[in-house]
């Protein structure tokens, strides 16, 4: 009975993680990749639907101007959600803003759902806006929610978990767009509704589960509630000395403030972090990747494969990058951050070379098409070895608990902003180098290689004394050891 009661215990933590996931990263990949599919049915919608206002087509340049508006207008709705998700997460509790953040999801579904019958182009760009709003917000509340959620030797691997649900989401959005299942040109209203799925099994899981004991306790004042919900999440053993923990946590707290985001960039002590913040930050945005599975379907067709089977394989790009995030949550505490982050991009400048190469002698060699396909699905696997999981990690490692509500800010804007323009101005950037498309982010990828392998510390096995030590010694050289630190400072992490 007793073994009984520990699994089931053991399975709240990670029904709580499949819970937040499934409406949080998993709701950002799925979005971003089921629009790929119905490209050229919604431009003709936008076409026929300009036709039959004004009884003229709209001229191509402007189908595609409106066309880069419905992509670009997601991650600007992202953008908004990383603002948005500080106020609610303070004053909702993690658990329910991620509840009531489905809102957005269930009114994007619905203009999505009935766009076609509506005949109105402009109720799918205010859907991309919502569920662009819905992501931004679980993109910052979901790692907050599951961090204060996990036991310290579990932190590591329950915060891969987002570039897991990340991938996962992609990949499925590659499968719910076949021909065969929505992706056909009568079902691509139902394939952008479809994200109601994930929000609707969020709405139904995640009310049954426990909320962060530490918003409980520090931020509700609510002693009883959290040793509840501890007990829920790690059963009735060893409680005491987390428990102590939290309630000096709590004592440190009381009188604190926590830093605004310009506070950040004014600050000599966190000089290395905003650096390596902003700096790897605006890589994973910036290296290319998207480009490579916007390029991946001509690249596809270039080597032989017929145009009924590229669908099928363009799930194996979505596939490898799940491949590699699963891979790097087991190796990342044993290789540690920067070996993962200057590999992956130094393998990602080495694919990207020859993938750059192989598109120019493509005409010359009849092997060099499925050259450019190797180097797709390696540059993918390289993404997700490295950039794509550890990343999002640098906020919480790399930051105190005063300065990493601001941190996650900076990171979640600059993240939406470089979204929202390569989205915006990447159709025009392929149209204009062609064949050279890669080589931008090939000067990106070097960059971050060189930033990777020099300049971030290393945060692998170190306690947040020794790390906080470190980065004293990099922003203050000369001056010795920082000052004593009993512990991380801990404030209310959403009070911006």
């Amino acid at each position: 009975m007793r073994e009984l009661r520990r699994l089931v215990q053991g399975r709240v933590l990670l029904l709580t993680i499949c819970a937040a996931g499934i409406g949080g990263t998993f709701q950002f990949g799925y979005n971003l990749s089921i629009i790929n599919a119905p490209t050229l049915h919604i431009q003709e919608f936008t076409n026929e639907t300009w036709r039959m206002r004004t009884g003229q087509p709209l001229p191509d340049h402007l189908v595609l101007l409106v066309w880069s508006l419905i992509v670009s207008l997601y991650p600007l709705g992202g953008l908004l959600g990383a603002l948005l998700a500080g106020p609610l997460a303070v004053t909702l509790g993690r658990k329910k803003s991620l509840l009531v953040n489905n809102i957005f999801v269930l009114a994007a579904a619905g203009l999505f759902g009935f766009s076609r019958r509506a005949g109105s182009f402009e109720m799918i760009m205010l859907g991309r806006l919502l569920v662009g709003i819905s992501a931004g917000v679980s993109m910052n509340v979901q790692p907050m929610y599951l961090g204060e959620s996990a036991p310290k030797e579990l932190r590591g691997a329950v915060a891969m978990t987002s570039a897991i649900f990340t991938a996962l989401g992609l990949v499925m959005g590659q499968v719910v767009g076949l021909r065969e299942l929505l992706g056909g040109p009568q079902a691509w209203p139902l394939l952008l509704a479809s994200c109601l799925v994930p929000g609707a099994l969020q709405l139904a899981s995640l009310p049954l589960l426990p909320e962060s004991p530490r918003y409980l306790l520090i931020d509700r004042g609510d002693p009883a509630a959290c040793q509840a919900a501890l007990q829920r999440l790690r059963g009735p053993a060893d409680l005491a000395g987390e428990l102590a923990e939290l309630e000096q946590e709590r004592a440190v707290c009381r009188g604190g403030r926590a830093r605004r985001p310009w506070e950040l960039f004014r600050e000599r002590a966190l000089r290395r972090q905003v650096a390596s913040l902003v700096v790897l930050g605006g890589a994973m945005e910036l290296c290319g990747n998207d480009a490579m599975y916007t390029y991946a379907l001509a690249v596809f067709s270039q080597a032989g494969i017929s145009q009924d089977k590229i669908q099928y394989v363009a799930i194996g790009t979505g596939g490898c990058e799940l491949l590699a995030t699963l891979l790097s949550c087991l190796v990342i505490e044993r290789a540690g951050r920067r070996v993962l982050l200057t590999g992956g991009y130094g393998l990602m400048t080495c694919w990207g070379s020859v993938f750059t190469v192989a598109l120019c002698l493509q005409g010359s060699f009849s092997w060099m098409p499925y050259l450019a396909m190797a180097c797709v699905f390696a540059s993918i696997l390289s993404f997700g070895i490295g950039p794509a999981g550890v990343t999002g990690i640098l906020a919480t490692e790399l930051f105190d608990q005063m300065a990493r509500p601001a941190a996650y800010m900076v990171c979640g804007a600059l993240m939406w902003t470089m979204l929202f323009l390569v989205g915006l101005a990447f159709p025009f950037i392929m149209e204009g180098l062609s064949h050279f498309i890669y080589v931008p982010f090939l000067c990106v990828c070097i960059c971050a290689a060189v930033y990777s392998g020099l300049f971030l510390p290393e945060t692998r096995g170190k306690s947040f004394v020794e790390i906080s030590e470190e980065l004293h010694r990099l922003n203050f050289p000369g001056r010795g050891r920082g000052p004593a630190w009993a512990g991380p400072e801990v404030v209310r992490s959403t009070e911006l």
